[in-house]
């Protein structure tokens, strides 16, 4: 987990308090910091949860303790200035690395514990969101030793812009002095000659282009590897010039407001920065403000303690957030600050409540209801369901959940964007996909599990049939609607691979199962792209549309490698409980 070096008397001179340090580790603790020893300095070192990232800093360190001790309140945003500096994104940057953020501050009064925690801020957030600068690499520079190009902007073009221009260069077109370097090198040089370009050239060697970030003097950074020596910052600087360039837009958004975040902290005053991409224009730092809700109820039922409307908001103002109930005070709208990038859910609120309550204040006790363990009722649910299946001769499957679209949508003769309506026929919808899959076979959860018992049977032709076989397990989709924007649900489905499987084979499964959960079934006809037209209907229990049965499309039979008819149905579980 991440550990950040705190020079305590900087702390208490960012958080106005003399606390001794004994009260802060205290203090520190309450908020998730756990002291984990001393530098060779004297500085404390404290380790924390890898969520809190705006506490990578004495900073962001320091303005949760200020609102721990009620010195601020509510939702913070730093003003800012109009902007003066444009950043033009040529079309040569390489495909690899297209994101570009950044911002300037002006008017801060460095000193070395200032300078040194900059420093500090960069190399953790590097090693944290950045993915080692793989995912997202920072450059900080002096602003008084860029050159930027003017051009005129505004209805009446009375306004002046500088900018500057993120491009790609070959990687021996052109020299420049790196930092910590006496002379000027190509960035090819600089990759096999400079310590720091030999520690990060796996980055970027791959590239046909290299990154380059250009003002009208010349070449003054190498993202994702090094800076020009010329705009070096130092104890003297008080302009600062900064850009990320990355892999993912959000990600380097959100790098920048941390840091602009720490050195507003700093007496800085932050402004605005113009991002001009060939289609699109952003305008930068992001300090935009999200809004999450919670319920009063599952915070007292998380909690353990009854707490007023006003109590609530009391806590959520005392960890840095906005909230106003609604009408019926029954539920929160709750104002999120740009650089919390941990907050994702209700429980993420609920948490910050308890740290502001107290979660040394809570008090032990037992449970109303003695309970001992058992299963979950779904459990059990699958478990009988499971049994009729075994009872009536198909063999139990466990297959994996990710898969991939050729699999799930293509090999089954479903076009996802075509057939894609309000009423879906069963596996066809929106997966939850996998931002940074590791093989192409997994990039996506499942959304039904057909797809997976006839890639059994492709693997198993070489035996003898009659083959029937059966999953009870989990599928998923997306669904805007759920609050975390994917929809699980557990299915059960079955295949009969023989020279003679049938639909009527299938239903008299299904109608076993009908029984032994006293459930009415019912098949109305329908359509489907995996099944037979003529040959598949809904399965409906109770009135209640649950999923499809049928015979398998024979081009289905064909993508699998199967000579022999298949029968199958799927059913979402919880429509016979």
């Amino acid at each position: 987990m991440p550990v950040v070096d705190i020079d305590t008397d900087d702390l208490r001179h960012l958080a106005s308090t003399e606390n001794s340090d004994d009260v802060l580790k205290r203090d520190l603790f309450a908020l998730g910091l756990e002291y984990e020893g001393e530098t060779e300095d004297g500085e404390l070192q404290f380790e924390f949860a890898p969520d809190r990232l705006d506490r990578l800093s004495v900073e962001g360190v320091a303005r949760s303790l200020r609102y721990q001790y009620g010195h601020d309140r509510g939702v913070y945003v730093p003003s800012t200035n109009d902007s003066q500096w444009v950043i033009e994104v040529d079309e040569s940057v390489p495909e690899e690395r297209p994101y570009v953020t950044g911002a300037v501050v002006r008017g801060l009064d460095m000193s070395e514990e200032s300078l040194q925690s900059l420093i500090q801020l960069q190399e953790k957030l590097h090693a944290t969101m950045g993915r080692k600068r793989a995912k997202g690499a920072i450059g900080v520079h002096d602003l008084t030793m860029l050159k930027g190009s003017r051009a005129e902007s505004g209805a009446s073009g009375s306004e002046q812009t500088k900018t500057i221009m993120y491009r790609g260069l070959a990687p021996d077109e052109d020299r420049f002095v790196p930092l910590d370097g006496d002379s000027d090198y190509t960035p090819e040089e600089v990759l096999s000659e400079h310590p720091t370009g030999e520690q990060y050239a796996d980055l970027v060697t791959e590239y046909e282009r290299y990154p380059a970030i250009y003002d009208d003097i010349g070449l003054f950074s190498f993202p994702p590897v090094i800076n020009g020596r010329r705009t070096e910052v130092t104890e003297n600087s008080r302009d600062l010039f900064i850009e990320m360039t990355g892999t993912d837009q959000w990600t380097i958004d959100k790098m920048c407001t941390i840091v602009c975040y720490a050195l507003d902290a700093r007496g800085g005053q932050v402004e605005r920065v113009t991002v001009e991409y060939p289609d699109t224009e952003l305008d930068r730092p992001d300090l935009s403000v999200t809004e999450k809700t919670v319920e009063h109820e599952r915070i007292e039922s998380i909690l353990g303690v009854d707490l007023t409307t006003e109590n609530v908001v009391d806590y959520l103002e005392r960890a840095g957030l906005d909230a106003n109930p609604t009408t019926d005070e029954r539920r929160y709208e709750v104002a999120v600050p740009p650089y919390r990038v941990d907050v994702l859910h209700s429980i993420d609120l609920i948490d910050d409540i308890g740290r502001a309550y107290g979660f040394n204040e809570l008090e032990p006790r037992y449970p109303d209801v003695s309970t001992i363990g058992g299963c979950h009722d779904r459990t059990l649910l699958e478990d009988a369901v499971r049994d009729v299946l075994v009872g009536v001769g198909f063999e139990d499957t466990l297959n994996f959940y990710l898969g991939s679209e050729r699999e799930c949508f293509d090999r089954m003769n479903i076009d996802l964007t075509s057939q894609a309506s309000d009423e879906n026929p069963v596996g066809v919808a929106p997966p939850a996909t996998i931002e940074e899959p590791y093989s192409e076979e997994y990039t996506i959860v499942r959304t039904w599990a057909l797809p997976s018992l006839l890639m059994v049977l492709e693997n198993n032709t070489h035996r003898s049939y009659p083959q029937t076989l059966a999953e009870i397990g989990l599928a998923a989709h997306i669904d805007e609607q759920e609050e975390t924007k994917v929809a699980e649900r557990r299915t059960v489905a079955a295949v009969l691979a023989r020279t003679d499987a049938s639909y009527e084979d299938a239903k008299a499964t299904l109608q076993t199962i009908a029984r032994a959960f006293d459930a009415d079934l019912s098949t109305p006809p329908t359509s489907h792209p995996s099944f037979i037209d003529g040959r598949t209907a809904d399965v409906v229990f109770d009135g209640q549309s649950a999923g499809v049965i049928g015979e398998i499309h024979p081009s289905v039979l064909v993508e699998h490698d199967l000579e022999v008819p298949v029968a199958a149905f799927e059913f979402d579980l919880e429509t016979i409980e």
